[in-house]
């Protein structure tokens, strides 16, 4: 069959790095240990499909490890090729690949065949690095016969042979539950945290865009000493949202919406109008997984939002280019500190409860 380029063709790429902040340099880290490196640097392998290349080579640089060499991409007939094209016998692999869009389904099922060809080379433990788990908004029956696809995905992760995941920010916690494996679940509220007192200056409200988020708002507002608003919406139908009604003060203040996931923007763009016409003085959007379909982008540079602030677990280059609205949060220093510490059998949770 032919194969389309392969994943090592395609890390030469690098994103724009006007939209980087430094805060990912203030996470908590233990000393080198010079052995431990040494050691990590023979032991661990580096994997990646072709969902995020960049994010991968950012989380190697910082563990001081080689990516691993891995040609993944299509037969001729659409089938997924992969090929392990060094020895990872024996060793603790992860697999950096968020199942995001544009082609969830083709991420999806690359990251599931690279785990069978890792499982089959003798690796000693397989884990995958999903940052943004896709289909996670599908966790519930909400209607008469409907499937509940984020299970689904979690039994074919499994199945393929996977023996534990780290991701970030689920949409809802219990998706953990959905596994018979360890999952960590990281959270980016540290860092947004760190880039509100960094980059918006003013009194501030954290407002959560629905009553979901409020639990997340809640802990961002604690951190900064800053009051909570709630906005309640009616939805008709998934994607539109038909009323919105806000519960608290922002008036003069700079109002903070701080959500999970920004997909077509219509809640974001809604709930900064509404914010402005109770008398916000600023409306800025931390959020962080930046799905950004369809409208998105125009309705960000014609909303009321100063900036929409979300993280690299999918990869946005091109967006950042169209919207001079968006700012980028990198995880990667993150994500490779839990893969450090997952690989050296160290605390995860203590990366949060170090860091106020």
């Amino acid at each position: 069959g032919q194969q389309q380029d392969s994943l090592t063709s395609s890390q030469t790429h690098k994103p724009p790095q006007r939209e980087r902040t430094a805060l990912t340099s203030q996470l908590p880290t233990t000393q080198s240990d010079p052995q431990k490196e040494k050691e990590m640097s023979e032991r661990v392998k580096i994997l990646a499909g072709n969902a995020h290349p960049e994010l991968a080579q950012e989380i190697a640089k910082y563990l001081g490890v080689a990516l691993g060499k891995a040609d993944v991409g299509k037969f001729s007939n659409g089938e997924t090729s992969v090929m392990i094209s060094e020895s990872i016998r024996d060793m603790d692999v992860f697999i950096i690949q968020p199942t995001c869009n544009p082609n969830v389904n083709d991420n999806l099922m690359e990251l599931l065949v690279m785990a069978d060809a890792i499982k089959r080379a003798s690796a000693k433990r397989i884990t995958a690095v999903i940052p943004c788990f896709g289909y996670a908004r599908q966790d519930k029956k909400d209607k008469s016969r409907a499937p509940i696809t984020g299970k689904l995905v979690a039994n074919l992760i499994e199945t393929a042979g996977i023996d534990r995941v780290i991701t970030m920010d689920l949409h809802a916690s219990q998706i953990q539950g959905f596994f018979n494996i360890p999952v960590d679940n990281l959270y980016a509220e540290p860092l947004i945290v760190k880039y509100i007192r960094k980059s918006i200056p003013g009194e501030k409200v954290i407002v959560s865009p629905d009553a979901g988020g409020v639990k997340r708002a809640k802990l961002i507002s604690d951190k900064l000493g800053a009051e909570l608003a709630i906005i309640h919406k009616e939805r008709r139908k998934a994607g539109e949202v038909s009323e919105m009604i806000l519960v608290g003060d922002v008036r003069d203040k700079v109002a903070l919406l701080v959500d999970d996931m920004a997909d077509t923007c219509g809640t974001l763009a809604t709930a900064a109008e509404l914010l402005i016409s109770k008398g916000a003085s600023g409306v800025y959007a931390l959020v962080t997984h930046g799905v950004l379909s369809g409208p998105a982008i125009d309705r960000i540079n014609n909303s009321g939002l100063a900036e929409l602030v979300i993280t690299n677990s999918i990869p946005h280059a091109e967006k950042a280019d169209k919207c001079p609205k968006l700012k980028t949060i990198s995880i990667s220093h993150m994500l490779a500190e839990a893969i450090r510490r997952t690989h050296h059998g160290e605390s995860i949770s203590s990366l949060f409860t170090d860091h106020k």
